[in-house]
C-alpha cells in the first residue's frame, strides 16, 4: 500500500515544481523573432509578405497570390532555428497553374536574418522544383527588409 505520504508526494511535487517555476519567473522568455512581421523582399515578383514565426521553430509566409502570373503560390509553411545572432529558416510554396489547376511544382525558400529590436535584416534564396521534383529555377538571391507588427 502507498502511504498518504508518498501519494501527496506523487501527486503534490509537480504542483510544487511549477509554483516553484512560476515564482523564479515562469518560462525563459521567447526568441526576439517570435511574433508577426511584415517583410520586404527585394526584388521578388511581389515584395511584400506576412511572416508569423512560432515559438515552437514553426513559421508560416503569406502574400498575396498576385505575383506570377502564370502561377499561383500556396502560402509557405517552415521551420527556423537561432544560430548565435542569426535566425535561419526555410518554408515551402505549392505552385498550381492558374489556368489548369495543375500541380507544378514547389518553390524552397531559404533565409537568413538578424533581428534588432522591432526590425529585422537579411537575405532569402529561392529554388523551384517542377512536378517530378527536378530543379527549375533558382537560386534566385534577394535583400529582406521586416518590420514587426505591434499594437498601438
Amino acid at each position: 500500500m502507498i502511504s498518504r505520504i508518498s501519494q501527496w508526494f506523487v501527486s503534490g511535487y509537480p504542483m510544487m515544481l511549477l509554483a516553484g517555476l512560476l515564482a523564479c519567473g515562469g518560462a525563459p522568455a521567447p526568441h526576439p523573432v517570435v511574433g508577426v512581421w511584415v517583410v520586404r523582399h527585394q526584388g521578388a515578383p511581389f515584395p511584400y509578405h506576412m511572416y508569423l514565426f512560432n515559438a515552437d521553430g514553426t513559421m508560416q509566409q503569406a502574400n498575396p497570390d498576385g505575383g506570377n502570373p502564370r502561377t499561383s503560390d500556396s502560402d509557405g509553411k517552415g521551420i527556423w532555428a537561432s544560430a548565435a545572432d542569426t535566425v535561419k529558416g526555410k518554408f515551402v510554396e505549392i505552385m498550381a497553374d492558374r489556368t489548369t489547376h495543375a500541380f507544378l511544382g514547389r518553390g524552397e525558400i531559404s533565409f537568413d536574418v538578424i533581428v534588432r529590436g522591432d526590425s529585422m535584416i537579411g537575405t532569402a534564396s529561392a529554388r523551384f522544383f517542377d512536378a517530378a521534383g527536378a530543379p527549375s529555377d533558382g537560386p534566385i538571391n534577394v535583400e529582406m527588409l521586416g518590420s514587426r507588427v505591434t499594437l498601438p
